[in-house]
């Protein structure tokens, strides 16, 4: 029986380990696309157009990232 409760408790360790990383990954990512639309948006449309970019391509651009 304790090696049962010691194996459920590490296994619950690992899964909580793995559902942080997640976690934490997918608001990195989220920050990262925030970063990225908040920086193209306070582009000009003129430094816009000099890289190949309208005010309709910010959303898009920023979910590639």
């Amino acid at each position: 029986m304790a090696a049962l409760d010691s194996t459920r408790s590490h296994t619950t360790n690992a899964g909580f380990g793995a559902v942080f990383s997640r976690v934490f990954s997918v608001l990195a990512a989220w920050n990262e696309r925030r970063a990225t639309r908040a920086a193209l948006s306070r582009l000009s449309d003129r430094e816009l157009d000099d890289i190949g970019l309208s005010r309709g391509d910010i959303d898009l651009v920023a979910r590639q990232v």
